[in-house]
């Protein structure tokens, strides 16, 4: 069946976009219910086209896209299918970004640069959303760039419980793998309660070109260092930092990442590395031929069917985290 009826006659229908459709099919199945049938194709211009084959009427409806290569043509699908939605009556919309497009581009670092993250946000409002619902977005502030509720789910539980059943606790040490994802660090080093150490990456005096050198702040040696990112994309400075670890004394590197986006060399320079494994999950599809062996996959689609389930009935989309947030 395509939605569920609840008390007070308000029925879930849940909308998957084209870009990945796996991830919205398994968050189904674990709602209990399956996508809504939806007609979707583009015109010979490169315009998109959708309309859904059911009525959407009063429904309470929650549209998944994942914002996956090529990103512009899917973040134009599910504005339009928004927009589709609020014109068939959709009582309440709620957008579902498990990876949101342009979250790097969230702050002006020079004069006349855009901020595209908060312009991303007021285009999903002016197409009609009520309210999103994204995974470890790259930054705190861009909750505030959207026009009403935000829930922001985390991904460090799911990977945390993998990591633990498998390694040495007492050995581990948090590795951020630059400034800025400190505060990501320190969230892990309360949920292990571990040490934390910084990569801290400056430029090399003696050599030109903007050479940097891969200093290493914390004690290091001898221990498992998890290395933690909200995101992989061409893997340069995964890899940097991992090799700066080792040459420290580190026992091993594992690296946990909620975000697999892998960008062109990343899956070389991944394989090639001395990284012990690749911790991701699957809010961006992995393709067959972009896993290897030391890559582990786990999948976020039941903490979405949570969050979307706790949305629905009115519950408490925090009180999955438990103090994670």
């Amino acid at each position: 069946m395509t939605g569920i009826k609840r008390q007070g006659q308000k029925t879930l229908m849940l909308f998957a976009g084209r870009a990945y459709p796996e991830l919205a099919e398994e968050v189904g199945r674990c709602l209990g219910i399956e996508p809504t049938p939806t007609s979707a194709y583009e015109f010979a211009n490169g315009e998109i086209f959708v309309r859904f084959d059911e009525s959407v009427r009063g429904s309470d409806a929650f549209v998944i896209q994942s914002h996956t290569a090529p990103i512009n043509k899917w973040i134009m699908e599910q504005l339009i299918m928004i927009d589709a939605l609020k014109r068939a009556s959709a009582k309440r919309i709620t957008v579902v970004v498990p990876f949101y497009g342009y979250a790097r581009q969230d702050k002006k670092h020079r004069g006349r640069e855009p901020i595209s993250a908060r312009l991303l946000a007021d285009l999903f409002k002016t197409a009609g959303a009520d309210r999103l619902m994204a995974v470890d977005l790259h930054t705190a502030q861009i909750q505030g760039f959207f026009d009403g509720p935000v829930d922001h789910l985390f991904a460090l539980p799911l990977l945390a419980d993998y990591l633990e059943s498998k390694l040495d606790t007492s050995r581990i040490t948090v590795v951020s793998p630059d400034a800025g994802r400190v505060r990501v660090a320190e969230r892990w080093t309360d949920r292990l309660n571990s040490p934390l150490a910084i990569i801290h990456k400056r430029r090399d005096p003696m050599v030109a070109n903007e050479v940097k050198v891969h200093e290493v702040v914390g004690d290091v040696a001898g221990r498992t260092c998890i290395l933690v990112d909200d995101m992989i994309d061409t893997a340069g400075t995964i890899t940097k930092a991992a090799e700066a670890l080792l040459e420290n004394g580190a026992a091993e590197v594992v690296v946990a990442a909620t975000h697999a986006v892998f960008s062109g060399p990343a899956v070389d320079r991944l394989k090639n590395s001395p990284i012990t494994e690749v911790v991701v999950t699957n809010t961006l599809p992995v393709p067959q031929d972009r896993r290897f062996d030391k890559l582990t996959v786990l999948t976020i689609a039941p903490l979405i069917a949570r969050a979307i389930n706790e949305v629905f009935e009115d519950g408490s989309v925090t009180s999955l985290f438990n103090g994670a947030s």
